[in-house]
């Protein structure tokens, strides 16, 4: 169990066996795709891949951070008042970090933290590794504190980790996914207003990640570049449409006729975001009418769009893709997460989800059959982990 591990390592490391615990969940994005960054709508789900931490305040009162991974094997510590915004690759610890350094800009009076740290969430896979330990750090440091837990303000600092101190530009969606999912339900999330709707899934399909096994390191990869080309088409149509302020504006007509203002390749990423609101917005009605016959087209139309129009699919994911539609039960797949690498996700009739993942395995790395569960949560130490 991993409470009972945890428990273990934090007392090995910090010599206390009354830790509490914390967990927060990975995500897997169902459609709306680079859509989150541009105040459009995304439709995750949280999936029963945690990151949790056991944590305590420090016995001498310290104004620090003294945390240790059980993943990686280091022990990492910093005070309070000498954290900052990283200028080299971010490590774990730096997500963890981030997270105290974006509360105290908050006025939240934190403890000093001992913590350990474990995950199963896929690192570098599209899954959300980094929101998920951004978020059950959130936990932690609000119990700690005697904060009451606000959890779209835990997601707002977790975007500003990203933002601010890890450096990379990122959205909100998986940071909202992690922290305010619900089970067995779909979050449409306006990504302008951080309005929610619950979509509850469909009872006879499951969630299946097919995990390429290829990763990329999505700081330094072209992530931000394809977020300057969205800000770059939102200019050009300012020109036509003053009030323009995100992609989430523009039309397609609105679009073309600011064609000439704007290279080819900021016209077709801009062209991708809005077809994918569209998309978006049509698969959360098809889910909540029970509509499973038409989510194969959104989810095809989607992947299509990423490795065309925005060009972050990869061979492997392409690859995956087509074995997995090809499957009789398979009710829709497509890239999941920024791309460059990383997972597919598919809706798979439950009662086929056994062949389905055993006739996977030959073209993919790894297979998750996913719970569709809630966000961030303290745990007891008795609870189910």
């Amino acid at each position: 169990m991993v409470i009972e591990r945890l428990a273990a390592c934090f007392q090995k490391h910090f010599g206390s066996n009354r830790p509490r615990f914390a967990r927060a969940p990975g995500r897997v994005n169902l459609i709306g795709e680079h859509t989150d960054y541009n105040e459009g709508f995304v439709l995750p789900v949280a999936i029963d891949r945690y990151v949790t931490v056991a944590y305590a305040p420090n016995p001498d009162n310290l104004s620090r951070l003294c945390g240790y991974s059980v993943d990686f094997e280091q022990s990492r510590s910093a005070a309070y008042g000498k954290l900052g915004p990283v200028s080299s690759a971010p490590s774990w610890f730096d997500y963890a970090a981030g997270m105290a350094w974006a509360l105290r800009q908050e006025k939240v009076a934190l403890p000093g933290l001992d913590f350990v740290v474990s995950g199963n969430v896929p690192m570098g896979a599209g899954l959300s590794s980094s929101a998920a330990l951004e978020l059950a750090m959130a936990r932690a440091f609000f119990d700690a504190s005697g904060t009451p837990w606000d959890g779209r303000l835990a997601a707002k600092l977790g975007q500003r980790v990203e933002n601010d101190y890890i450096g990379l530009k990122s959205g909100i969606m998986d940071q909202m996914a992690s922290s305010l999912s619900e089970c067995g339900a779909a979050m449409l999330l306006d990504c302008r207003d951080l309005s929610i709707e619950s979509v509850p899934m469909p009872e006879e399909l499951t969630v299946v990640v097919m995990d390429t096994g290829t990763r990329r390191e999505l700081a330094t990869s072209a992530y931000n570049q394809r977020r300057e080309s969205c800000e770059a088409a939102v200019a050009a149509v300012r020109h036509q449409a003053r009030s323009t302020r995100a992609l989430r504006d523009v039309s397609v007509e609105l679009l073309d006729a600011a064609r000439s203002s704007m290279d080819e390749t900021t016209y077709r990423r801009a062209l991708h975001v809005i077809r994918e609101n569209g998309r978006t917005l049509d698969m959360a009605r098809s889910l909540g009418q029970g509509d499973i016959e038409s989510l194969d087209v959104l989810m095809a139309e989607s992947h299509e769009s990423l490795r065309e129009l925005y060009e972050v699919s990869s061979p492997e994911l392409d690859r995956v893709v087509r074995s997995a539609r090809r499957h009789p039960g398979c009710r829709g797949a497509r890239m999941t997460g920024a791309g460059f690498g990383g997972c597919a996700v598919a809706l798979v009739d439950r009662e086929h989800e056994s062949s389905f993942a055993d006739e996977l395995r030959a073209s993919t790395a790894e297979i998750y059959k996913c719970e569709v569960v809630s966000g961030a949560e303290i745990l007891e130490s008795g609870s189910p982990s």
